[in-house]
């Protein structure tokens, strides 16, 4: 017997089938014998919806009661999956964020996991009862809802499995694991069985779109197993769970699987794309001690992320080009807010394009392989794709190239690093 979280996104519960076809899933789980809490998102389409009410309803909502809207898609969600087990013979019952209570800190409508008292939970299941969580949803110390950003579900699911202690938390997608890369854009891309966290963390942050970051920053801090799974299994088909999906798992899990399945790790374990990125030029930037800094600031104060930053050879004026990303949908505020500082910056002008696309490789194997970089700049250059930027960390290299030549990039670099799928091989 074993305590499991299972969490189901959007598209697994859109309407009232698939609120049943998920049931059938949850159901056959707690009939082996084992614990078990489910953690829904609110429909498809259903959160876009309430947002939509509250811009009409006031274009400078407060964020407080815009959270009270949005959190209720995933309430309704966790009433009808309660109510279609109970149909069906199962003991279940709903949790709303606020009575387990989910403590949550931070700014409304990007709230973060706090803690979360669960031990009438935990009583609950170890009874037999099938709790039903809305994710996304938590309450804070004002006895406030709140909310924890898009793909907030999957965060709520992993911080539900940390605090009742599950053997792992199945995160239930319409993908049915981790690939070496999209699948739509290179056919043969592999599913991956085994995935580290930190692999997983640097996947998700550079545009891999199976999990939310914060999940599984959060996972690999309280040492919660993922698994990735599908729900959209045929009927007739075995469990969902008993297909392969990917196991995200810590890098001591990770070596003792290489051992003792006698495995060997890709120097390179995905390749991620992502399209959501602008490039800023400064030009003419007086090139002396605090300048970049001076530039910088004013953007994380202003929660502005930037990523890759290239500073240019000095001219002989003293003067110097700064390059750096931003995020697509900051672009236009990152651009005012240093229009807004040009005298004191002292640049010349603000060069931006919005058609760029980064693109990342990663994998555990960098840190005992060389030539990783150099690979990935042959093969791009000998496709002609120009690279304008460059970022690297241990386990990743990534580059801003045209958005137009993504699609390219992505297959030449899966092919270059031996990705690819044998032919007939199951994905």
């Amino acid at each position: 017997m074993a305590r499991i979280v299972m969490k189901f996104g959007g598209t697994s519960v859109a309407g009232t089938e698939r609120i049943r076809r998920v049931a059938n899933i949850v159901r056959a789980q707690a009939a082996g014998g084992n614990e078990v809490a489910v953690v829904v998102s609110a429909m498809a389409g259903e959160t876009d919806r309430l947002v939509n009410f509250c811009r009409e309803a006031n274009p400078l909502y407060d964020p407080a009661e815009y959270d009270v809207v949005v959190a209720s898609g995933e309430q309704v969600t966790a009433g009808l999956l309660a109510l279609t087990l109970q149909a069906m013979g199962c003991k279940a019952r709903s949790w709303l964020g606020w009575q387990l209570p989910v403590k949550t800190f931070s700014a409304h409508a990007n709230a973060r996991v706090g803690e979360i008292h669960a031990e009438r939970l935990a009583d609950s299941m170890a009874e037999g009862e099938i709790a039903v969580i809305p994710g996304f949803q938590g309450v804070s110390d004002h006895q406030r809802i709140t909310t924890m950003g898009r793909g907030g579900s999957d965060t709520s699911a992993v911080a539900v499995a940390a605090a009742v202690g599950a053997d792992r938390c199945d995160i239930y997608t319409d993908v049915d694991g981790v690939y070496t890369t999209d699948p739509r854009i290179v056919a043969r891309a592999r599913k991956i069985k085994y995935v580290s966290y930190e692999e997983m963390l640097e996947l998700a942050s550079v545009g891999a779109k199976v999990l939310q970051t914060r999940s599984v920053s959060l996972a690999m801090k309280h040492n919660v197993r993922v698994q990735v799974l599908s729900s959209f299994v045929e009927e007739g088909s075995p469990p969902a769970d008993t297909l392969p999906g990917t196991m995200i798992v810590s890098e001591d899990e990770m070596q003792d699987i290489l051992e003792t399945t006698d495995m060997e790790r890709q120097t390179v374990t995905g390749i991620a794309h992502d399209k959501n990125e602008a490039r800023v030029v400064l030009t003419r930037v007086q090139d002396k001690p605090g300048a970049v800094a001076d530039i910088f600031a004013p953007l994380g104060d202003a929660g502005i992320n930037v990523d890759m930053i290239i500073q240019n050879v000095g001219r002989d004026k003293g003067e110097t080009d700064v390059t750096f990303t931003v995020p697509l949908n900051e672009l236009a505020r990152a651009q005012a807010l240093l229009e807004d500082r040009k005298e004191a910056l002292g640049f010349n002008r603000i060069i931006t394009d919005s058609k760029v696309a980064k693109i990342s490789v990663v994998g555990m194997g960098m840190k005992s392989h060389a030539g990783v970089a150099a690979t990935m700049f042959r093969a791009l250059a000998e496709r002609g794709i120009n690279v304008q930027a460059i970022s690297t960390s241990e386990i990743k290299v990534s580059v801003l190239i045209d958005e137009d030549e993504t699609e390219l990039a992505v297959r030449v670099l899966h092919t270059a690093y031996g990705l690819d799928a044998e032919e007939g091989e199951a994905a």
